[in-house]
């Protein structure tokens, strides 16, 4: 039995490998696919890919490019989700913010640094027109530490996929101001260079499963009934997320990496390029 250690956000996304885990298949195959939530996000993740504290990572595109041209040893080897991720841009239910307008030279709360709410900050910034050298982080850690700075005001502002933080909204404590999509795929599967060198074809079996699994993902009976009881979600949010959300069983092609760097450059959220083999690998 070869141990596989892998970690995501504990998000909706995430639920076709839990399902395979439970059904055995990973363990039909001789692998131990150990899951791990990780809660504070792509940041975190960067980290335990460059520690060997995890082999795989579902990751947020443009956390883990930015971090392999930073000097992560890691190959993506797969899209994982397709369609963008819907970031809602929330403020304190009570806070006198009414607009996205109202947020420049304000102060966003993010996970970490190098996370996704940092990296669409600078998105939402440059759709807006905003100086991105007047953007201002305050770190949460997790989206509990993000209802705790924006209810005290340590912090204006935050960045999370929409779905997922609709439990606050509706719940009054936060107030959702508008939307920012990602332009580009939302999640990637990456695997650490030195375990992925001599385990290639244990990679291949690994990815064969999780495709077979989100190919059919929206046709398990159940599956809306499912999502909204564990992640505490209303039955037509899930329905929507389901519709919106475009599963990939495909790897990243050379011309959208290309276009996805660039964007990321252009942001000046990466400050230099790698290139599509030192990023990106075929299995």
């Amino acid at each position: 039995m070869k141990t596989v250690k892998i970690v995501g956000v504990p998000e909706h996304f995430n639920l076709p490998w839990k399902i395979c885990i439970e059904n055995g298949e990973f363990e039909a195959e001789n692998i131990d696919l150990q899951w791990q939530n990780i809660p504070e996000g792509t940041g975190k993740m960067c980290q335990m890919l460059r520690d060997a504290e995890t082999d795989i990572a579902v990751i947020l595109t443009e956390g883990i490019i930015k971090d392999i041209t930073a000097g992560n040893h890691s190959k993506i080897v797969q899209i994982y989700v397709q369609s963008p991720l819907i970031w809602g841009i929330h403020v304190a239910e009570k806070s006198d913010f009414h607009s996205i307008k109202d947020l420049e030279n304000k102060k966003a709360a993010i996970s970490r640094l190098g996370s996704g709410s940092q990296l669409m900050a600078y998105v939402n910034a440059d759709h807006q027109g905003w100086n991105t050298d007047n953007l201002q982080f305050e770190i949460v850690n997790t989206i509990d530490g993000a209802v705790e700075a924006l209810t005290n005001g340590t912090a204006d502002y935050f960045m999370w996929e929409h779905f997922m933080t609709k439990p606050l909204v509706d719940q009054g404590i936060f107030r959702r101001v508008g939307d920012c999509p990602t332009p580009w795929p939302s999640f990637v599967i990456v695997i650490r260079d030195e375990f992925l060198k001599k385990n290639s074809t244990i990679i291949e079996k690994i990815l064969e499963i999780i495709n077979k699994t989100t190919h059919d993902f929206a046709k398990i009976p159940d599956i809306d009934k499912t999502l909204a009881e564990i992640f505490n979600q209303k039955l037509e949010d899930i329905q929507e997320w389901l519709k919106l959300t475009q599963w990939s069983q495909k790897n990243l092609n050379e011309k959208a990496f290309i276009k996805i760097q660039n964007q990321l450059f252009d942001l000046g959220i990466i400050d230099k390029k790698s290139t599509f083999v030192e990023t990106v690998k075929a299995l």
